[in-house]
């Protein structure tokens, strides 16, 4: 199987179960940032150094790839049928907050703001967890042209809230010093410039 198809080149792609939209369709965000998301989250997979966390992040990886199929795959029209699709990961989302009450018993309470950062695996957490807010506001928007995606929707939101958990909890597991936001950033005095 060759990897290039040349059909692509005219800026339209075929979606899974048929048809072809342009490139820039609600569509091909959403799952195209779920799929940049699952890159960014394998990324903090090589970096964090806590083994749990790495686990907990394979099996996310899993979870993207079957929402990302969900996404490319539009509702049936006419006579073309939806193909099957992996069943959604609806299950994980309790999970996800069990494994987040578990991560904040062990974690200093939050009261400020706290700068996206700290060791390799945090800064990557936070990344993803960044790219995560987006794929959500990409479902949203084709939920409004499209039709609700709930279920996709409530991972995503509770996905991104974990990996915030998980990079605090990379952080804190590492020995690494979390930084919190400031006014005034180091240095300014506090000055004002004319």
């Amino acid at each position: 199987m060759k990897i290039y198809t040349r059909t692509g080149d005219q800026g339209t792609t075929g979606l899974f179960g048929g048809g072809r939209v342009p490139k820039t369709h609600p569509r091909l965000a959403a799952y195209g940032t779920v799929d940049e998301l699952n890159s960014v989250v394998g990324l903090a997979r090589t970096l964090v150094l806590d083994e749990e966390i790495g686990s907990r992040l394979g099996a996310l990886q899993h979870d993207l790839f079957a929402l990302g199929a969900h996404l490319a795959t539009p509702p049936p029209v006419g006579s073309r049928r939806r193909p099957e699709t992996p069943e959604l990961p609806t299950s994980r989302v309790a999970e996800m907050e069990r494994w987040m009450d578990e991560a904040e018993g062990e974690l200093p309470p939050l009261r400020e703001f706290i700068l996206p950062g700290g060791c390799r695996g945090a800064a990557a957490l936070h990344q993803a967890r960044t790219v995560c807010r987006r794929a959500e506001r990409e479902t949203v928007a084709l939920a409004e042209t499209e039709g609700p995606q709930e279920d996709v929707l409530r991972y995503l939101n509770r996905l991104s809230d974990l990996l915030f958990v998980l990079a605090r909890l990379e952080n804190a597991r590492s020995g690494t010093p979390e930084v919190t936001w400031r006014k005034e950033p180091p240095g300014s005095g506090g000055a004002r410039q004319s």
